[in-house]
């Protein structure tokens, strides 16, 4: 008998997928991963441009059966493509760093609004987000992340329709035929590259991510044909496509057995994934030393080759791209001791004094004998004393994680002055206890806030 394929594996996979099968431990990630999935979200209305998807959102449908996370309501392909720009929107989602992709906002946006209009309990809701991140991350795996990334293509856009497609077609109860005709039609729209890293549209490629997520599920949904397998079809499969051939052993080792959503680290600060450990180690510095910026005569920073190649050299032009500035970042942590969304207001990215120092005190060098998500940091005092610290593991990796309380504390600072208090509280007494839920419209009514979707501009 002829062994199945990888996508039918994968769909195969998806189908079995069921919470009771799931360990203890993979359900309390998931659930973790779910409460910073919203506290992202809430902080992406923080984004000068959130308010630019919300109008496209209106129109391209007219309909508001849909809640938007901390605002209002729209149509299904509305509220999804808003809910995945949000998660995004101020760099503070989640990353998995062996397949560099930002895996919940292709997966929990598409999965939030389909739960909502079917209902669905608190535990088909864990079950289908298991199943999203675990497609997403395992694709990417099987493209072969090197290979893949020297091309110029950007995971979340070409691997995250697979996991919305998983996340709502397990919502949807659909068979392994079907769910192997999602991942045909996920395939299909898979897109996105480098070329706009620095730019608004790089975060846009998550965001319609998780759109062809839900596409692919529901036009599978009515039975709608594609490709039996589209990852390594030699005639334009993913893997030959995108990746020299790809790794389709690296996709199924230990599928259901050794979760690689265990491997999804989260984000801490709103800063680029790179600049996680720069941010890391300046907080413990500044905490160790005590040295005001005024005593400080240099700050330098060392990051991988990649790290800055990405972000070294980064122009603090605009709010976005501050962002990805290790010289903006690492300035402006030195002076306010802390990162948050105060430290990236217009006014703020602006400020002439900070500014100077950034230019003039703070040296990024590369150093070759550093791996990605590692730095070593050394400030130098003006009466030239220094203080050094070699950052292996930032703040949110699996190594080095986000407590449960932190990530609680995460949303109840995302959700000032969006959330009242008492819906915040709701919202994360609900996803501590997701199994619980017995229909997820409950969590929905939480996070809505209005009849029509509220956004912060600048």
């Amino acid at each position: 008998m002829q062994a199945q394929s990888p996508t039918r594996q994968l769909a195969q996979f998806v189908n079995e997928v069921r919470y009771e099968n799931l360990t203890s431990e993979v359900r309390t990630r998931v659930k973790d991963i779910v409460l910073d999935t919203i506290a992202s979200a809430l902080a992406g209305h923080d984004a000068s441009e959130t308010p630019k998807v919300i109008a496209l959102a209106r129109e391209i449908a007219s309909s508001s059966e849909a809640s938007v996370i901390g605002g209002g309501r729209l149509s299904v392909a509305g509220a999804t493509l808003v809910n995945g720009y949000l998660i995004t929107a101020v760099t503070v989602c989640d990353i998995h760093r062996p397949s560099s992709c930002h895996v919940t906002p292709e997966v929990v946006a598409p999965a939030l609004v389909t739960s909502e209009a079917l209902g669905s309990t608190g535990r088909d809701f864990i079950a289908a987000i298991a199943a999203g991140l675990e497609v997403t991350t395992r694709v990417g795996l099987g493209l072969d992340p090197v290979a893949f990334r020297a091309r110029g293509w950007h995971a979340p856009g070409v691997t995250g329709p697979f996991g919305g497609a998983a996340s709502v077609g397990k919502l949807l109860n659909l068979d392994a035929e079907q769910q192997c005709f999602a991942f045909g039609i996920a395939g299909s729209q898979s897109a996105g590259t480098y070329a706009q890293l620095g730019t608004n549209t790089i975060k846009f490629q998550q965001s319609r991510g998780a759109l062809s997520g839900l596409l692919a599920a529901r036009l599978a949904q009515q039975n709608f044909s594609a490709a039996d397998e589209i990852l390594t079809h030699p005639d334009g499969g993913l893997f030959s496509a995108y990746a020299d051939g790809g790794k389709p052993d690296a996709l199924l080792a230990g599928l259901g057995q050794d979760w690689e959503l265990m491997r999804i680290s989260l984000r801490a600060w709103p800063v680029a994934v790179h600049l996680q450990p720069v941010v890391t180690g300046l907080l413990s510095l500044i905490a160790a030393s005590e040295l005001d910026p005024g005593d400080i005569s240099e700050v330098r920073v060392r990051v991988s080759p990649t790290a800055y190649r990405m972000h070294g050299t980064v122009k603090w032009d605009d709010r976005f791209r501050a962002r990805l500035s290790t010289p903006y970042v690492t300035a402006v942590v030195i002076h306010d001791r802390k990162c948050w969304l105060e430290q990236f207001t217009p006014q703020r990215v602006r400020d002439d004094a900070l500014g100077r120092f950034a230019r003039e005190n703070v040296k990024v060098s590369a150093d070759s004998d550093l791996v990605d998500g590692t730095t070593v940091i050394e400030i130098v005092s003006t009466s030239g004393k220094s203080f050094r610290e070699h950052v292996t593991a930032a703040k949110g990796e699996p190594s080095n994680p986000l407590t449960h309380d932190e990530i609680v504390q995460k949303l109840r600072s995302a959700s000032a002055g969006i959330l009242t208090h008492d819906a915040a509280e709701r919202a994360i007494e609900l996803v501590s206890e997701l199994e619980d839920v017995r229909s997820m419209r409950e969590l929905s009514d939480c996070l809505r806030t209005s009849p029509e979707p509220a956004s912060v501009s600048s």
